[in-house]
């Protein structure tokens, strides 16, 4: 096995000890990213957050990229203030205001340099764990703006379907294909957790919600009244339950025994929203199942206090 191979297959390992975060975040596009960050600031004995960068997204939410960027890095700064983080604002960067438009330029921004600029100061054997929530222009960017950073980061990234779905039109994924080839072909050590079919399962219920966080706290009062008044509006049914996909993110960085995964050559996004396959490319790890139970159960105990 060669030096490289051996670093990479360290670095894939699940994290021992506390471990540096940067986490790039589409916060305003769905619930869950919001879920996911105030997750992230209450684990404090597992995770020290370096940095956090609005990621773009374009839905019915926002104008375009920019505009979704903007609202995100809005969202962050109303999560920091809702849980007495305030001292963490000057941490938060702006993202790419547009996807890429090949996989050789980067977009430039105040999250791509600083990324590229943070992971440079680690080692593959002390890397830099970036949690990625959204379209991973900002990470890919930072990867064509400083080549060497693959090798001094871990991307764990909330990204494409899983391997046997029959398409690849994962909003994440689609939003920039091109950005995802270059995180997928980089050779970096790469963690995805996939959505339909793994992490799709991942779902609270308005009883839960009511039962475990109204009550609590502002930031969790704010989280279950974003989380209900969603999944009433998107099902006709009484006992609707709503994914929080992000969240598995941070659980798989808070290694909790919360998540099975394997060792798996790394896919190929194709622009038709399709996978191609190669047994020969490197390793990533792969997540293909969540323990639904037992991630709630530290994710209410956590943003609950009790």
């Amino acid at each position: 096995m060669r030096e490289t191979d051996a670093l990479l297959l360290e670095r894939l390992k699940r994290p021992e000890g506390k471990i540096d975060v940067a986490l790039d975040t589409d916060t305003y596009n769905e619930i869950d990213d919001q879920f996911a960050l105030a997750y992230l600031l209450r684990s404090p004995e597992k995770m020290n957050v370096k940095a956090i960068y609005a990621a773009p997204f374009h839905n019915e939410k926002s104008d375009g990229p920019a505009d979704g960027m903007e609202k995100s890095f809005q969202e962050i700064h109303r999560i920091l203030g809702l849980m007495g983080r305030e001292e963490l604002t000057e941490r938060v960067f702006r993202g790419s205001h547009s996807y890429l438009a090949g996989e050789t330029q980067p977009v430039l921004s105040p999250a791509a340099e600083h990324l590229a600029g943070l992971a440079m100061q680690y080692t593959p054997q002390k890397p830099l764990y970036v949690a990625a929530l959204g379209a991973i222009t900002n990470v890919a960017s930072a990867m064509l703006l400083q080549p060497e950073i693959r090798d001094r980061i871990v991307l764990v990234w909330l990204g494409g379907n899983a391997h046997w779905w029959p398409d690849n039109r994962e909003f994440n994924l689609m939003q920039d294909v091109a950005a995802a080839r270059v995180v997928f072909g980089s050779g970096a050590a790469l963690v995805q957790l996939p959505c339909m079919g793994v992490v799709s399962g991942f779902a609270v219920s308005g009883a839960e919600l009511e039962r475990f966080l109204r009550g609590k706290n502002a930031v969790c009062d704010y989280l279950t009244e974003l989380a209900v008044r969603e999944g009433e509006a998107g099902s006709p049914y009484r006992c609707w339950t709503r994914t929080i996909w992000d969240v598995t993110v941070i659980g798989w960085l808070a290694n909790g025994g919360f998540m099975r995964d394997v060792l798996t050559a790394a896919p190929i996004p194709q622009y038709d929203h399709h996978y191609s396959f190669n047994p020969e490319n490197h390793l990533i790890r792969y997540v293909y199942h969540i323990e639904r139970d037992r991630l709630f159960e530290d994710l209410f105990r956590k943003l609950s206090g009790c």
